[in-house]
């Protein structure tokens, strides 16, 4: 076996063809998965596709105050809100400090996020006294279907009646996940009971006495209240619709409206039981056991499982509609199912005939509709694709007119040297754009007005790491080596240089990310993306195409367009001094040197 040749390094310069493969085969796999994925364009945010803009201003409540935590806790839960919805690229962010901004971009689920992120205030469940169907095909003959009903699940049902068989095929149902229905009601339950035999019929429009309610404890006067309040009840007039159950108390009766398809429901409705807070977790899931299609699955706190435990068994022991519990947000009944047995071990899940949109929304709100303080809409505006669409246009062409001068610049100063530049822009080009297109599904990311600049910076950035390689090697070639030696000499110490100009960069773009909010994040991000490619770039791309060109004989040689031409760059030839004559004789010595 041969030894190899004295003074060639076993380094970067043996088989730069690796390198260039690897990357070539990441582009190629990237692009292909960018194809196979569909996403073959950035996601815009909504500065560029438009969308809408909601200015959201807090109001204390009772025993609640403005603050930073409050506020804090308001985005989080918010945020969480649009995340659930699949509107990732939302921006949720403070704005001094009472004010909540919501920047939702168009195309994705925009109104839906709107209508949950608007719904502000709290949650919670309170007992149906009363319920009337109004509008659609219901207007003549009130429902008399309840909405909701209870079994624990891996256990038989109770017998049901005529009524909750009907219950079962129109409405929701609750039910338990996890431990064994109650075997016998309480004293208080059958109490209840015979209280409620004597009850009107769900169709009817006088009110059960406030005692009739499993949880009364509101006053004579507030139960006539709000009984005076649901005879007149409309809730097929928007008007009527939205002042119904405004400002009520925790601990009175209370009315509101809810919606079943085309058809309104007006409830009379008891005292809060549960709080929204108390729902530990809620999510929507497939029934895969039973087929029974989509449902929602709900854990309660310990405290909200024993309060859940105390109201299910009494309204299991009851008649529809009292047998119901109303899910209130924002003074809007969104849910009301049936209960048919205890409910007490801290889980439970609603059933019926959910879509998987409609499970997903009301899973939502019952894990993120409590805030801790109440928003009121101060403002909407909407933000259009045409004014986008000019917003990006004028972006690229920054961009491309920066790009344009920097190549002007290469080809100038470079000469045949800024083909590799060119060549490397283009990869880091090619990479960052298939990027940018993945994470968009993956991570959500957006790219706004922000992102594009910090793109735009980035191509200094890419170029300037060019610049410090090229001369670098200037450099040896002005110290009198040939382009070979250069090329490696030049590299660890051109390396280094890069490296440490590249770290600063993405340690500025990391601070940035995490101390700022919305758009100046995409600013952010971008720039430490293309950081990080531009390191992958210059190693995996640059050094070895260097590699390459140094054995060809327009570069090795020093043409005059190569832009390593020695002649040019002022190199002196190393001095070497003849030899002394070893002849005998007296004549002179010639000590001129070569």
């Amino acid at each position: 076996m041969a030894a190899p040749k004295k003074g060639r390094s076993a380094g970067a310069q043996s088989k730069p063809g690796r390198s260039l493969a690897l990357i070539l085969i990441a582009i190629v796999g990237l692009t292909g998965g960018m194809f196979a994925s569909g996403h073959t364009t950035p996601r815009l945010g909504i500065d560029l596709a438009g969308g809408t803009s909601i200015t959201l201003e807090a109001k204390a409540d009772q025993g609640s105050a403005i603050n930073k935590a409050n506020m804090d806790t308001a985005v989080e839960i918010m945020n969480r809100r649009v995340n659930g919805l699949g509107v990732s690229e939302a921006e949720v962010q403070t704005q001094g400090d009472r004010n909540i901004i919501v920047n939702i971009p168009k195309g994705t689920n925009s109104e839906e996020a709107r209508a949950q992120v608007g719904t502000t205030a709290k949650l919670y469940f309170r007992p149906v006294l009363q319920r009337e169907a109004q509008g659609g095909s219901a207007d003549a003959t009130p429902s008399t279907d309840p909405s909701a009903s209870a079994s624990p699940s891996g256990s038989a049902s109770p017998s049901a009646s005529p009524t909750d068989k009907a219950a079962d095929k129109a409405g929701d149902k609750v039910s338990e996940s996890s431990s064994s229905p109650s075997a016998s009601a309480t004293s208080q339950g059958r109490a209840v009971t015979d209280a409620l035999k004597k009850a009107p019929t769900p169709s009817g429009s006088s009110t059960p006495k406030a005692s009739d309610s499993p949880s009364a404890s509101a006053s004579g006067d507030d139960a006539s209240a709000a009984a005076k309040n649901y005879a007149t009840l409309d809730c097929t007039n928007p008007k009527q619709r939205a002042a119904a159950g405004k400002d009520a108390e925790r601990g009175q009766d209370t009315v509101a409206c809810g919606q079943d398809g085309e058809v309104w429901n007006k409830f009379l409705l008891g005292p809060v039981d549960v709080d929204g807070t108390e729902v530990k977790k809620a999510q929507a899931t497939f029934d895969t056991q039973t087929a029974a299609g989509w449902r929602v699955d709900m854990t309660f706190t310990s405290g909200g499982a024993k309060k859940f435990a105390d109201v299910t068994s009494k309204l299991a022991q009851q008649t529809s509609p009292q047998n119901e519990f109303a899910i209130v947000l924002d003074d809007d009944v969104v849910s009301h199912p049936y209960v048919q047995t205890a409910i007490t071990g801290g889980n439970a899940y609603i059933s019926g005939s959910f879509t998987q949109d409609e499970a997903q929304s009301l899973a939502n709100m019952l894990s993120y509709g409590a805030l801790p303080l109440s928003f009121k809409e101060q403002s909407v505006t909407t933000v259009t694709a045409a004014l986008g669409g000019d917003q990006l246009h004028a972006g690229l062409l920054a961009g491309a007119i920066g790009l344009g001068l920097v190549i002007i610049y290469l080809v100038a100063y470079y000469r045949g040297l800024s083909l590799i530049a060119i060549a490397s822009l283009l990869v880091s080009a090619a990479l960052t754009y298939v990027l940018m297109s993945l994470l968009g599904p993956a991570i959500g990311f957006a790219l706004n007005l922000p992102a594009v600049c910090g793109a735009i910076v980035a191509i200094g950035i890419t170029a300037d790491s060019f610049i410090v390689y090229f001369e670098r090697v200037r450099d040896e070639i002005r110290e009198g080596r040939t382009l070979r030696p250069a090329v490696e000499r030049a590299w660890p110490r051109a390396r280094r240089t890069i490296l440490v100009s590249d770290f600063v960069s993405f340690l500025a773009a990391a601070v940035l990310f995490v101390v700022t909010v919305g758009k100046v994040q995409g600013f952010a991000f971008t720039l430490g993306l293309t950081t990080v490619l531009d390191v992958v770039v210059v190693f995996f791309f640059t050094k070895p195409l260097m590699t390459l060109i140094a054995r060809r004989k327009f570069f090795a040689d020093g043409h005059k367009w190569s832009g390593l031409d020695p002649k040019s760059l002022g190199a002196q030839p190393p001095l070497r001094r003849t030899r002394r004559p070893s002849g005998l004789g007296a004549g002179p010595v010639d000590t001129k040197e070569a």
